[in-house]
């Protein structure tokens, strides 16, 4: 799969405006969407392989699905599905044929794998997940947080298709003592200075999982080279900061890596519910891993309208991997409550859709609201989490609408 660098870089939309000022770029786009954040104003461009997305960054890319689309399906289509890099240089030019992913470390059995030996030598898995980044929704946390203001668009759920990491790893034959697997990309900092992306997973949490899978298709379709063509890591339940894009090398490791990304970056505060106050300080960190239990709206958006009359509200509820147990929906910002119909189950790592009956009266303003109860029991509540990183929003969400 080969991108031009400009092409790559800015998009068919963008490419027009790069020698803009910022302002201008703005004034010059086709679309822009107001998120409701400050500085919320967001172009929709499109680049390769995508249709319009909101663009928080061109460089490296950070695009964020705009959140109608999460009601046409279940699936997120890979052409809307959010990008999120970290560091700028991506390779343009990836070939399929030649790309190796190289296992090695505390193995005994150094291996170096293709994709077509990925689709051929292991049996194939097929599992649909939630990948949700996880500053998802970071632009709402009050006070600010520094880092990349996405709302609540930086997720898709997809169905991926792979090997299992533990059969490459059996394959491999682990040395006794490993203690963590470390996984790296094709993308590079464009400085000396800046720490490689590289991520780990405990040999603990890869076993007891089962389902972490080097996946070659996305949504019976290779995947897009912005999502990480041809492989990437799947880790079903965490966040997406594990599941590592152009996925080129495995290493088994016998220590706790403490590179940049797992020792300084994606941490959070090891205290109740992850959650502290701005101002406090000495609390211990933990590696983020698990996502929290979430549902939104998503045919009525906050400050919309409605015809009034009968009303099916849509929506979707996802957890870290328990499944979905109710999503209860109120008309009145939470006063009350009543359970809504559940959709189609297509497995506990996937978006669970579910609908609710609701007559709207003329003249009259609501306040919808829905909260998801995972088979865990974990339940969202009012109260949000705040953190310095922005990470883990799950509050119930509302919707404050008008009846015309």
């Amino acid at each position: 799969m080969t991108l031009d660098r400009r092409g790559f870089l800015t998009g068919a939309t963008t490419a027009a405006l790069a020698s803009m000022t910022g302002a201008e770029a703005l004034a010059a786009s086709p679309a822009t969407v107001t998120l409701p954040m400050e500085n919320g104003i967001r172009p929709l461009v499109a680049f390769p392989q995508k249709r319009p997305l909101l663009m928080l960054s061109p460089r490296p890319p950070l695009l964020e699905t705009p959140f109608p689309i999460f009601d046409e399906g279940v699936m997120t289509p890979n052409d809307a599905f959010f990008v999120r890099w970290h560091l700028a240089g991506i390779p343009t030019t990836v070939d399929a044929a030649t790309h190796r992913i190289r296992i090695h470390g505390k193995v005994k059995r150094p291996l170096s794998l293709s994709v077509q030996d990925l689709r051929t030598q292991f049996k194939p898995v097929e599992i649909v997940a939630v990948n949700q980044c996880s500053g998802n929704s970071r632009g709402l946390f009050s006070p600010r947080v520094p880092g990349g203001q996405w709302d609540n668009g930086a997720m898709g759920n997809a169905r991926w298709t792979g090997a299992r990491l533990t059969d490459v790893l059996a394959r491999a034959g682990l040395e006794d003592g490993v203690r963590q697997i470390r996984f790296q990309g094709l993308e590079r900092p464009v400085l000396s200075t800046t720490p490689p992306f590289i991520k780990a997973l405990s040999l603990d949490d890869i076993l007891d999982k089962g389902d972490v899978i080097i996946a070659y298709e996305m949504n019976g379709a290779p995947l897009p080279l912005l999502n990480g063509y041809p492989v990437r890591m799947v880790v079903p339940g965490w966040f997406a900061t594990y599941w590592m894009k152009m996925l080129s090398d495995i290493e088994a490791i016998d220590t706790v890596d403490d590179n940049f990304w797992m020792k300084t970056a994606y941490r959070i505060p090891e205290t109740p519910g992850n959650t502290v106050t701005p101002m406090q300080t000495g609390y211990k960190t933990v590696p983020i891993n698990k996502m929290t239990v979430r549902s939104f709206v998503t045919n009525v958006h906050d400050g919309g309208t409605m015809h009034a009359g009968a009303q099916t509200i849509r929506g979707i509820a996802f957890d870290s991997g328990s499944g979905i147990k109710a999503v209860q929906f109120s008309a009145d910002g939470g006063t009350t409550w009543r359970n809504t119909t559940l959709g189609a189950d297509y497995g506990h790592y996937s978006f669970r859709r579910w609908e609710v009956a609701f007559v709207a009266q003329r003249g009259k303003t609501y306040t919808l609201a829905c909260r998801s109860i995972a088979n865990s029991g974990e339940t969202q509540t009012s109260v949000p989490v705040w953190n310095p990183a922005g990470f883990l929003r799950d509050v119930i969400e509302t919707y404050k609408v008008s009846v015309s």
